[in-house]
C-alpha cells in the first residue's frame, strides 16, 4: 500500500502529508503516496514504515504519552507523603514508564494486538486517594513541613512504604479479577448490560474528581499556570495545522523544504518546555520569592534543590522493590470498582482504534485476550510497585486519527523506549524538579479532556429522551454530593464492624463508584428502547455495515510466531475463549469462488432480508 525508501528522504515524515499542489495531495517519487480518501490510515496495522519513520513515528506516540504517564505519580506522591521525597518521586516515575513500556510490549504482540500504547490507569488513581484519604492512612502532619522531614529515616521510610506496599497488594489481587473476566470471555457478557449511561458518568468523574488536585498545583502561581494552559491551547487548537518549515533532501539529492506539523505532535511538551523556561529564567533572575512562605515560590525551579547530583545515570526497578506487599480489603473493593471502569474504557478503545486503523472490528477473542493482557500487566503493575493499574491509553488512540499511521511496529518501538526510559534514572528526576503551577496549567488541559471524553460518550445515545438527561444528571450531581459529604464526615458510617466501615467509607467516597453504579442501575431497571440507551450505535459500531472491506482482516488478532496454526489442529481449543481458530472458509473456496462477495450479499438479502455477518466472514 505504501512504499519503503531507505534514501536520506525527510519529506516521508507526516511533515509532508497534507502538501498539496493545485489543490491536490501531492505525491513525492518513492515516498509516501498521500491516499485520496482522508480517512484511510497511511500504514494500517501490519503494514511496517521504514525504520527511519519507524523511529519517528515511535517518538511522537512516545511524546503523546509522556503526559499521562507522570500525572499519576505525581498526584499519587502527595497521598503517599512523598511530596517533599524527590528521590523516590524519581523512582516512581522510573517504574511506572518501565512498567508501561513492558504492557505495551505483551498487549501489541500477545494481547489485542492493535497498536495501543499501556499506561497509568486514572481509574485505579481515584480509589487509591479515597483509601489514602481515610482517617486510618492519612499522611501525619510533620510530613507536610518540608524541614521535619528526613528522607532517609526509617520512621519516614516505613510510613509511605506501608500505604505503597498496601497499594500493591490491593492492585494485584484486584488485577485477578481482571485476568479471570478476560481469558473466561466474561467480559462479552457483561459488556451487554454496560451502555453508555454507565460509560458516560464514570469517565466524565475520573476527570471532574481531580478538579482539587489541578487547583492546588495551579493556585501555587496562577499566572504561570495560565501561561502553560494558554500555550497548550493556542499549540494544539489554532496552530495544529500550520506546518513548520525543516529543511530535507529528496531522492534526487536537491535540497529542499519539508512541513512538519510540530504543534499538532507534540503541543503538550512545547507548553510545559516553554513555561519551564520561563519558570528558569524568573529564577535565576531572582524575580520569583526565594522565601518559602511566599506566594509564588513553587514556581522556582530550585525549590528541590540540586537533586541531580544525587541520582545515578541507570536504575532497574525491580518486583517487590519496596517489600512484601500488604492487603487491606477495603482497599481491594475500591481498586475493583476502578478495574471494572478501566476494562469497560479498554473495550471502547479497541473498537475506536480499529475504525481508525481500517481494520475489522476486532473479535471475542482479541477482545478477551486484550481485557486478560491488561489485567496481567496490572499484576505485574502492582508488583513492580507503581502505585497504580494499567490500562489502554486513550490519547495515543486518538494521535492515530491524526497522524494516520497506524502500523503495530511502530508502538512496538514506542514500548520500547518506554523501557528505556525506565532504565534511564536521570529522566525520572528531571520530571520531579517541574514547577509545580506548570503541572497545574497542564492537569487544567488533562482532566478537562478526560471528563469531556467521557461525556463525548452520550452520543450514541439519544439526547432528545428525558429518560438520558435524568440518569446522567442525577448520577452525576449525585457522585459530587454523596463523596463530598462522606469526605466531610468520616465518622458517620458505623455498622460496628470495622472492616465494613472502611469498605463503605472508601466506596462512597468514590466519585466514579457511585456514578458508575447509579448509572448502571438506573440504565438496567428503568424502561427503554435498546435506542435511547445507545446500544443500537453500540452494536452498529461493533459489526459495521460495510463488512466487505474488512473481509482480509481475519488474520490481524491471531497469535503471533505461528501459534494460531499451532493450535488450530487441536479440537480442545474450541472451549479457549482467548484463543483465536481458523474458521471454515470453504464456501470461498469452492467452485464458486469467482462468485463476487456483492452478489452473494445480494444473495442473502433476497432471501433473508438481511445480511448474515457470519456468512460474510465464512463462519458458518
Amino acid at each position: 500500500m505504501i512504499s519503503g525508501n531507505d534514501s536520506c528522504e525527510l519529506s516521508n515524515l507526516p511533515a509532508d502529508m497534507n502538501e498539496q499542489v493545485d489543490g491536490h495531495p501531492k505525491e513525492e517519487d518513492g515516498g509516501i503516496s498521500v491516499p485520496k480518501d482522508k480517512n484511510k490510515p497511511l500504514y494500517r496495522v501490519t503494514d511496517v514504515p521504514p525504520w527511519y519513520l519507524c523511529i519517528f513515528f515511535a517518538f511522537q506516540h512516545y511524546l503523546t504519552a509522556f503526559g499521562g504517564m507522570i500525572v499519576t505519580p505525581v498526584i499519587l506522591a502527595e497521598g503517599l507523603c512523598l511530596q517533599h521525597d524527590s528521590l523516590t518521586q524519581s523512582h516512581l516515575i522510573n517504574t511506572v514508564f518501565l512498567v508501561s513500556g513492558l504492557s505495551t510490549v505483551l498487549q501489541v504482540t500477545f494481547g489485542v494486538r492493535l497498536p495501543i500504547i499501556q499506561g497509568s490507569s486514572f481509574a485505579l488513581l481515584l480509589p487509591a486517594l479515597a483509601f489514602l484519604s481515610t482517617p486510618e492512612w492519612k499522611c501525619p502532619d510533620w510530613t507536610h513541613n518540608a524541614s521535619l522531614v528526613n528522607t532517609s529515616s526509617p520512621l519516614f521510610i516505613e510510613v509511605w512504604q506501608t500505604r505503597l506496599r498496601t497499594l500493591q497488594g490491593s492492585i494485584m489481587l484486584a488485577s485477578i479479577l481482571q485476568i479471570l473476566v478476560g481469558f473466561s470471555g466474561l467480559i462479552g457478557f457483561l459488556m451487554r448490560f454496560i451502555g453508555p449511561l454507565t460509560i458516560a458518568p464514570t469517565v466524565c468523574l475520573i476527570g471532574l474528581s481531580l478538579y482539587d488536585a489541578a487547583g492546588h498545583k495551579a493556585g501555587s502561581h496562577w499566572g504561570i499556570s495560565a501561561m502553560t494552559t494558554a500555550l497548550i491551547i493556542l499549540f494544539s487548537q489554532y496552530l495544529r495545522f500550520i506546518p513548520v518549515p525543516l529543511p530535507a533532501c529528496s531522492t534526487t539529492k536537491r535540497l529542499r523544504t519539508s512541513r512538519f506539523y510540530v504543534f499538532q505532535s507534540m503541543p503538550i511538551l512545547l507548553g510545559i518546555l516553554i513555561s519551564w523556561l520561563f519558570c528558569y529564567i524568573l529564577t535565576i533572575s531572582d524575580i520569583l520569592p526565594s522565601n518559602p512562605a511566599q506566594y509564588g515560590y513553587l514556581a522556582r525551579t530550585d525549590v528541590k534543590g540540586n537533586v541531580m547530583n544525587g541520582t545515578s545515570w541507570f536504575t532497574v526497578p525491580y518486583p517487590g522493590q519496596w517489600g512484601m506487599p500488604i492487603v487491606n480489603v477495603a482497599s481491594v473493593l475500591g481498586i475493583i470498582s476502578g478495574i471494572i471502569c478501566s476494562m469497560t474504557e479498554s473495550v471502547g478503545d479497541y473498537y475506536s482504534c480499529a475504525k481508525l486503523a481500517g481494520a475489522a472490528p476486532p473479535p471475542n477473542h482479541a477482545i478477551s485476550r486484550g481485557i486478560g493482557i491488561e489485567g496481567l500487566c496490572s499484576l505485574l503493575a502492582g508488583a513492580f510497585g507503581t502505585g497504580n493499574g494499567m490500562t489502554s491509553f486513550s490519547e495515543n488512540v486518538a494521535a492515530l486519527g491524526m497522524t494516520k499511521v497506524c502500523s503495530r511496529r511502530v508502538i512496538l518501538l514506542s514500548g520500547i523506549f518506554l523501557i528505556v526510559t525506565g532504565i534511564l534514572g536521570k529522566i525520572g528526576i528531571i520530571f520531579t524538579t517541574m514547577p509545580a503551577p506548570v503541572l497545574g496549567g497542564m492537569f487544567l488541559i488533562m482532566f478537562g479532556i478526560t471528563a469531556a471524553t467521557g461525556i463525548s460518550t452520550l452520543q450514541s445515545a439519544d439526547m432528545n429522551s428525558s429518560r438520558t438527561i435524568f440518569i446522567f444528571g442525577f448520577s452525576i450531581f449525585s457522585a459530587l454530593s454523596i463523596p463530598n459529604w462522606i469526605i466531610k464526615n468520616p465518622d458517620f458510617i458505623k455498622t460496628g464492624v470495622t472492616m465494613l466501615d472502611q469498605v463503605l467509607s472508601i466506596l462512597l467516597a468514590t466519585p466514579m463508584f457511585v456514578g458508575g453504579f447509579l448509572g448502571f442501575f438506573l440504565d438496567n431497571t428503568i424502561p427503554g428502547t435498546r435506542h435511547e440507551r445507545g446500544l443500537l450505535a453500540w452494536e452498529k459500531l461493533q459489526n459495521p455495515e460495510d463488512l466487505k472491506a474488512t473481509l482480509g482482516d481475519e488474520d490481524l488478532y491471531d497469535l503471533p510466531f505461528g501459534i494460531t496454526s499451532i493450535l488450530s489442529s487441536q479440537s480442545w481449543v474450541r472451549y479457549i475463549p482467548f484463543v483465536p481458530r481458523k474458521k471454515n472458509t470453504a464456501h470461498f473456496r469452492s467452485e464458486d469462488r469467482d462468485i463476487s462477495q456483492s452478489h452473494v450479499t445480494e444473495s442473502l438479502e433476497k432471501e433473508t432480508g438481511v445480511i448474515d455477518k457470519f456468512t460474510l466472514y465464512g463462519l458458518n
